[in-house]
């Protein structure tokens, strides 16, 4: 990063080009909002008075292009234009100019039915969501001039009072693009800001509208939201709004509901807590959705009334509900794979003396060895959360010491010194569930006992195995997929009562 303020000097030498060929060109947006709050900008944008075609004449020859390689990218209806600048930074290898401009109606709620290019920089401003997104910074002679500075709409004075308003009439900017609505909220998080009076009844009055926004537009927001270190705020803020409804409305079921003895907080406050929690640590978006998700099935699996009610099975059932949250968001299969797991996995419990190397080794395995640092930092969440004082008590600082200590043994399919192809060739049998039924056979074995992770002892096993009749070998592949787990949750009272720390 170069220049005043940590401007990027493809930035500035976008700006320059445009100042010598007598253009205009000012930072816009949420980068001059960063400038003057001190944060480094995530995205530099600049506004200019030169026409999308003069931008792509003025640059034809910019970083290095030839005839083969053009120097921008012109492929939008707003007046933007991408400028290839040569960067190794993939975040300023474009730096994207866009013309002044105004915006017509917007009968889709996203985007305008037309635009018309403005003659200057506050025309150009009047089209944006909020005042502390409304403000220019000029840049002249390779340096910001804080003097030139374009500020309508007093986004200075709401940045200082750290305040959320929209620009003009709230009803219209919200009609305009209903993802302002969500917007609205996300900067609030983000920023730490309170959302102003006027503005909140409106996000309200107009909440309905986020219906015909696509679910990955309101992904986009609800992850930046999330990974902010005010997300259980956030939240909090789409419910009181009356957004949460049209975004997640699993998660309202568990406002007031009331859990048990063991806890403290209804599931909608656990939630909120446990998110919290995941968030001020800066957990990952996967830990941090975890967090949030981890008891969203309660309401669906409690029975029972006052403190001997019991919730039996809500790991499964939230999973699911996770999984079908989720992908309506459009959210990667793989993290909706990893969430979903850990979710599921939540409720292990370890007591010191009562698990064995080989009840670990079972764990990992079914967890996944790589899985097993957010999954504590899920349990980590959900502890504080619930109101305990210790994110990670003695028995998860045992259970840390023993994955350490069997974590070179041999705990998948794969590690097993006697492999597929070669079973079925000591065997003389094609490809089919019987290999699979032999293999996990001696997996459980070997959990039992490492050091039965030896060919010869393998081999010797399997054809042991293979002279059982089909009924029987199935029956004893089901019997040790099912052995009994020392960290299986089981009925989650009789685990409160003997393990859970209150």
């Amino acid at each position: 990063m170069e220049g005043k303020f940590g401007i990027p000097k493809e930035v500035l030498e976008v700006a320059q080009k445009l100042e010598e060929a007598g253009f205009e060109a000012y930072l816009v947006g949420g980068c001059v909002r960063d400038i003057l709050l001190n944060r480094e900008p995530k995205d530099w944008d600049i506004a200019t008075n030169a026409k999308p075609e003069e931008i792509q004449k003025l640059f034809s020859s910019f970083a290095g292009a030839t005839e083969d390689k053009l120097a921008t990218v012109y492929d939008n209806e707003f007046g933007t234009v991408g400028i290839k600048t040569g960067s190794d930074d993939p975040k300023l290898r474009i730096v994207e100019v866009t013309t002044y401009r105004i915006e017509g109606k917007y009968t889709d709620k996203r985007h305008p039915d037309e635009i018309k290019f403005a003659k200057n920089i506050e025309d150009d401003l009047s089209r944006r969501d909020f005042t502390i997104n409304a403000m220019a910074l000029e840049i002249r002679n390779w340096k910001l001039e804080i003097s030139k500075i374009a500020d309508p709409f007093d986004g200075q004075k709401d940045l200082k009072n750290k305040t959320i308003r929209t620009v003009g009439d709230s009803d219209d900017r919200f009609n305009e693009d209903a993802l302002r609505l969500m917007r609205a909220v996300r900067f609030a998080a983000e920023l730490r800001f309170a959302i102003e009076e006027e503005t909140f009844d409106a996000v309200k009055k107009n909440a309905g509208l986020l219906e015909m926004i696509a679910k990955e537009r309101i992904r986009d927001e609800f992850e930046k939201m999330i990974m902010a270190k005010d997300a259980a705020d956030g939240i909090e803020l789409l419910e009181s709004a009356g957004l949460l409804k049209y975004i997640i409305p699993e998660l309202r079921e568990g406002i007031n509901i009331k859990q048990n003895l063991h806890h403290i907080y209804t599931v909608w406050e656990h939630a909120l807590k446990t998110l919290d929690y995941a968030a001020k640590k800066d957990y990952s978006l996967e830990v941090r959705l975890a967090s949030l998700f981890h008891d969203i099935g309660k309401p669906k699996s409690k029975r029972g009334e006052g403190p001997d009610s019991t919730f039996y099975g809500h790991e499964v059932v939230s999973a699911k509900m996770a999984v079908k949250i989720l992908d309506r968001l459009r959210f990667s299969k793989a993290l909706i794979e990893k969430v979903a797991h850990l979710v599921r996995y939540h409720m292990f419990y370890y007591n010191v003396g009562d698990v064995t190397e080989a009840g670990v080794r079972r764990f990992l395995a079914r967890v996944g060895p790589e899985n097993v640092d957010d999954l504590i930092k899920v349990r980590e969440a959900d502890r504080i959360g619930s109101g305990v004082p210790k994110a990670v008590p003695y028995k998860l600082r045992h259970l840390l010491f023993m994955i350490e200590k069997v974590k070179k043994d041999p705990i998948l399919p794969k590690m097993l010194k006697l492999n597929g192809n070669e079973l079925m060739e000591l065997l003389k049998i094609q490809p089919g569930p019987k290999v699979g039924f032999i293999l996990s056979i001696l997996l459980e074995d070997v959990l039992d006992d490492p050091k039965r992770n030896e060919k010869e002892y393998l081999s010797k096993r399997a054809v042991e195995i293979y002279k059982l009749s089909d009924k029987e070998l199935k029956k004893l592949s089901d019997e040790a997929k099912e052995s009994k787990e020392e960290f299986e949750s089981g009925e989650e009272e009789e685990m409160k009562k003997k393990y859970w720390v209150k």
